[in-house]
């Protein structure tokens, strides 16, 4: 079985960075099919535009655009490309690397998908801190991957809260409807749940306020909607479920600190 050392990846390297125990690879998939491997660090995969299929031991992951993956070190794993292009952005730690973060890398074993739109959405803000790669970009890159370890951190105070019942209808809810102008009260009466409740306990489960949570996968479909050229900023704006282009510009450079026209030149060059 293949062992890949640290920086190490199956394709074409467009740039590797290496940040104080972190590397950073943009990396364009080139090989239709590749055999089990593993790597010598634990690393984050983050598919910026295409798709791709892992297997592992216990499942295959389907990853298309905008999927987030978290792999243990040394946990074996093929790669499947179907036909077209595939570029991925890869963050590797050190496992010594910590920095005073109280953080047990084998707590996830295997490989995860991380569904959380917070999560993915700092990928893509150390996406583009990376192409900047300034001295002050290293400080934010540092930040922004404790931030991501402590978002998928099983020890977590907020992982050990009981979920009501009603949490995981929500999320659904939310997830397949955040493009349109749904109420507080439609929520309320799908969930039968009260609409004081409901915003109160929001916060606690999804770790923002429920406008926050929607406005995030609003920004990460733009986000996928961006990597090709089909669409105008007008466009992508309206079917992301923005007032208009002013608003969904105002939202996007909330959420990653520069506009959208900025950020679609760093994925589709």
């Amino acid at each position: 079985m293949r062992y890949l050392k640290g920086g190490q990846f199956f394709g074409q390297t467009n740039e590797t960075n290496i940040f104080d125990g972190a590397i950073l690879t943009d990396v364009v998939y080139t090989h239709q099919k590749v055999d089990w491997h593993y790597h010598e660090n634990p690393y984050f995969t983050f598919i910026l535009r295409g798709n791709l299929i892992e297997g592992n031991k216990r499942e295959v992951l389907s990853c298309t655009n905008g999927a987030l993956i978290y792999h243990n070190w040394q946990e074996p794993h093929y790669n499947i490309k179907p036909d077209g292009y595939t570029r991925g952005f890869h963050i590797e730690l050190d496992r010594k690397w910590k920095l005073g973060l109280d953080y047990d890398f084998d707590l996830l074993q295997g490989s995860t998908l991380i569904l959380d739109p917070q999560t993915r959405l700092r990928m893509y803000r150390i996406f583009r801190e990376s192409k900047i790669n300034d001295d002050a970009s290293r400080l934010t890159i540092q930040g922004l991957i404790l931030e991501i370890l402590d978002d998928i951190n099983p020890g977590r105070k907020y992982f050990s809260l009981r979920k009501p019942a009603w949490i995981s209808r929500l999320r659904e809810v939310i997830n397949d409807r955040y493009c349109e102008h749904i109420s507080l009260a439609e929520l309320s009466s799908i969930l039968q749940v009260h609409p004081v409740h409901l915003s109160r306990e929001f916060p606690k489960h999804f770790n923002c306020s429920m406008g926050e949570y929607i406005r995030k996968l609003r920004i990460e479909k733009s986000l996928l909607l961006m990597t090709g050229t089909e669409y105008t900023l007008t466009q992508i704006a309206s079917e992301c479920g923005f007032a208009d282009q002013s608003h969904y510009i105002r939202c996007f450079r909330e959420a990653l600190g520069v506009s959208p026209l900025v950020f679609r030149k760093f994925l589709i060059r």
